[in-house]
Parts: C-alpha cells; structure tokens; sequence
C-alpha cells in the first residue's frame, strides 16, 4: 500500500475493493466501442482489473520510467484509460490527461510543458489516427523516451499494450505513490494562457466526495459516466466517485443518445454522469422516466452562468445534483429539492452533504476585489494558479489564500444567494474546451483577410466556434495542417445540415 497509509490513494481505494469483493464487476467498456476503436467492448471484474493494471504498471516501471515522472494518457472514454491511470499510479508516475481532441500543437505544448517521459494513446479514436498524432507529437518532445498505445496497426516504435495487458505481469510493482504528491495534471486556459493544473490524490479524493455526498450516490451503484475523463471534473465524477462508490463504473464515450439510453437501462443504472445540457435534453425526451433503477444525474455546468435559467428539474424518481465547474479552479454541487428548482448558494464555507446537521467542508466561495468568484478548500490546487505557476510543476510552494476563478459574482441583497453573473473575460467555453479569444482571432488572422473566428450560444454545449473565410474548405485545411482542435477546423463549416451535425457533435466532447 501507499506509504501515507492514513490517506489513501486512488489505487490504494481500488485494491481496497479487490480484496473485499474480488467478483464484483468493476469496468463496463461503450457498447459501440467497436465503432470508436475498433475494438471489442469489454467487462472486468475487479480482480481481472486489478490483474491488468499489475501488468501494465510492471511494464511501466521495466521501460525505465522513473518514480515521479509525467506519463501522458490520451484515449476515449473506454476502461484501457482507467487501467492505465492506475497503473500508472501503481508505478509510482503522475499522470497527464490530454483531451482527445487536441492535436499536434497542442499535444506538443503538453508535452513540453510537463516535462513527459512518456505518452500513451489508442490507434485510432473515432476514425483519427491518434498513433500518428502522438509519435509525431513526441518527436517534438524532448523529454519524451516512451511512447505506446493500444489497439492494431500501431506504428514502428510505439509499444503495445494489449498483450501486456492480457500477460502475467513481469515484476510485482508496489504502489509508491504519496497521496500528497502530484498525481493527475489537467489542463486550463486562463487569462495569464495555457497551463497545467497538477492535483494530488487527496485533492481527487475530495472532489469525488464532495459529488458521491451531494448526490448521495449508493454504496456498490452502477454509475454511468458520460464524461470525457480528462478535466478533473470529468475524473472526480467517474474514477474517484466510483471508488469511493466501490461498485460498477460503466462508459458512454460522447455522445450517441440512442446508445446512451440503451445502456441506462440495460445495466439498471443507479447515477449518471452527464453535461447538463444533455441531462435536460434527456428529461425533455422523456428518457429517463422510463429508467428503472436511476436515483441520481450529476449535471455538469461548464457555463454555471447559466444554471438558475435553467428549467426545472421534472424527474420525480431521479434527483438532480447541478455541478458548478469553474475551469480547473474547482467545483460546486448542489442537489436540487423536490420542487425541481436550483438551489441557492451563499458566500462562505460549503458543507457536505448540504442538508445534513453535521457535515465535512467541501470548500469555501468568497467575493475577491475585482467582484469575481474565489474558491478555496481541499479540493483547490491553489499553487496551480499562482502568478508564476505555468513555468512550472511544482505544488509545494508557498501560495496565495485563493484561485481567483475570473467568473464575475454578486450576492442577492434580498436573500444572499451568490449570483454568477458572466464567464472570465477573454476565454470562450466551448463544450469541454477553453480557448482564449485573443488566440482565436490569431489563427484566424493565419488564414488572411477578412478571416473571423468567434463563439455563438449553443444549447447543448454552452457556445460553438463559427468562422467565416473567403474559402471555407481551404480555411478547414490550412487550420488542419497547423496541427489545431477540430472545434477550431470545423468552425469553418459549410452551410448545411451535414456540416451542422458534424459541429455539435463535436462541440460537446
């Protein structure tokens, strides 16, 4: 076990379990992920889990990759990722999340910054050659010296991980990691630009208490996660918030509504993870009211701006929990009574469960002097967003009180219930994406005169990036070989229903 055995671990939390209920079923892979990676779906008990991820540690620790090093994970929502990040763990290395929609400049930019050593991926993901992607990225790493995937036809000098999955593990691997030490990187834009944003297992411990407590997510549920895991909501919401669980983590990788509904009822789903824009969409459709076994929907808002507009919640059987996201800062949760309405937050320190006479500190929300909304509390990585942190790792460091999360905030003089009033200025949320709109409108400028880049409301994913070039088509190619986000590429879309589907498909990944 961990050498901090007062505070575990997240893989110490998962072979906690293994050694209690061995035949449990842990991980339910998509039920298309054949059309995702062209790979069979899968279902692990935790003992077969915990065989998988001793092996792939093993094999992490025989490549020479050092205690502490930054080891890059890129893959869709399917169970090879949550094997890989706690093997990773058990390996004693840190793990970076890199959204699967990045390419090569922003796959590079990751890289560098973290210093990897590593990057792991799957060959293709939804019909893009990701292998490619990741070997070309990590010719333009320095400190990369490993590169592997999984799947098939994976290019000359990356290993592969399905058979070392599958195979005894060469060594015994004991978990070395510190649950104060780093151990999940994600990724955010604020107004200083591009940063990584480590956490350490007690800041993921936190954040999943705070959503399983709120939500008040059974013992042994069958989650289904429909979050991309590579923002630590994503991850609280999934990873952690299943251990804490100790019951069945189910995937959806975004987004087919017909495949979602079959596996809510299929595998009698107890919670579910999902946007909230989805979530009312579902209730709109009458989806969930046919679910037999669901009690609980974590609603994420990328855009809290927007929940008290929001309508009310009409599931009779299934509580809504809202999830404030405010970047990679931190998160808020609060579920919502049985009138359906949201419910007020007020200034100060958040207990959790809210309703509860005696409850744990979640967090604590303050007013800054610039009237915007500052977090801090244990699940905050307050050294992050210190003034200097992009040019560095470290978390150890002496930091300020709070993270400024830039989101203007007021209180209602009548009831005094915090108001989010508007986003940080300067940064568009698109889906599960942020860019800064200073660097929209330099790569549009890349594409000559007359170029626009900018962000419109979308109902499902907050707001959607639209461009508008002389030619959209040689627009969409020149942004493609500058190695961009495909919300940046196909914001150049042509004006039809084809093009339309494409981009809200993409925009809530």
């Amino acid at each position: 076990m961990s050498q901090n055995a007062a505070s575990p671990t997240l893989d110490d939390m998962f072979r906690r379990i293994v050694a209690r209920e061995p035949g449990l079923m842990a991980l339910i892979d998509p039920a298309d992920k054949m059309r995702i990676t062209g790979q069979a779906p899968q279902r692990l008990t935790y003992a077969e889990a915990d065989r998988a991820i001793a092996a792939l540690a093993a094999h992490f620790t025989a490549a020479g990759l050092p205690v502490n090093a930054v080891i890059a994970v890129q893959m869709p929502n399917c169970i090879e990722l949550f094997l890989t990040i706690l093997a990773a763990h058990r390996a004693g290395l840190v793990v970076a999340l890199l959204p699967q929609l990045w390419r090569q400049a922003e796959l590079t930019m990751a890289l560098n910054r973290t210093g990897a050593r590593a990057i792991v991926t799957t060959s293709r993901i939804d019909g893009v050659n990701h292998a490619d992607l990741a070997m070309a990225a990590a010719a333009e790493a320095f400190s990369i010296r490993y590169v592997a995937g999984f799947g098939s036809n994976l290019p000359e000098g990356m290993a592969p991980l399905d058979d070392v999955m599958a195979a005894p593990p060469i060594i015994e691997t004991a978990a070395r990691q510190d649950s104060r030490r780093a151990a999940i990187v994600t990724f955010d834009v604020t107004a200083q630009g591009f940063r990584p944003i480590p956490r350490t297992h007690l800041h993921m411990a936190a954040g999943g208490l705070v959503l399983a407590l709120e939500s008040r997510l059974p013992q042994r549920a069958t989650l289904l996660s429909a979050m991309a895991p590579t923002s630590f909501a994503g991850l609280a919401s999934s990873l952690v918030a299943w251990l804490l669980s100790g019951g069945t983590l189910a995937l959806h990788h975004p987004f087919d509504i017909e495949v979602l509904e079959r596996q809510i009822n299929e595998l009698g789903c107890d919670a579910l993870s999902i946007p909230a824009g989805l979530a009312m969409r579902l209730s709109e459709a009458g989806v969930l009211a046919g679910a037999p076994r669901l009690q609980s929907v974590l609603a994420h808002w990328r855009t809290p701006e927007q929940v008290f507009s929001s309508p009310q919640w009409g599931e009779a059987s299934a509580a809504l929990t809202d999830v404030y996201l405010f970047g990679e800062a931190g998160l808020l949760a609060a579920r919502r009574p049985d009138n359906g309405a949201p419910l007020p937050i007020k200034l100060g320190v958040h207990g959790v469960p809210r309703e509860a006479a005696s409850s744990s500190t979640a967090g604590e929300t303050l007013l800054t002097s610039n009237g915007t909304l500052g977090l801090r509390g244990p699940m905050v990585p307050i050294a992050a967003y210190a003034p200097d942190a992009p040019s560095r790792m470290d978390i150890d460091s002496a930091p300020p009180d709070y993270v400024d999360t830039g989101y203007a905030a007021r209180t209602d003089r009548a009831t005094g219930a915090l108001c989010i009033t508007a986003p940080p200025p300067g940064i568009i949320t698109v889906g599960g994406y942020r860019f800064l709109s200073q660097d929209l409108l330099e790569w549009a400028k890349r594409l000559g005169h007359g170029a626009l880049l900018t962000a419109l409301p979308d109902k499902l994913s907050g707001y959607r990036l639209a461009g508008r070039a002389a030619d959209n088509s040689k627009a969409r190619e020149a942004l493609s070989e500058l190695g961009l986000n495909p919300l940046m590429v196909e914001a150049f879309r042509d004006s039809s229903s084809q093009a339309d589907e494409r981009q809200a498909t993409l925009t809530v990944h």
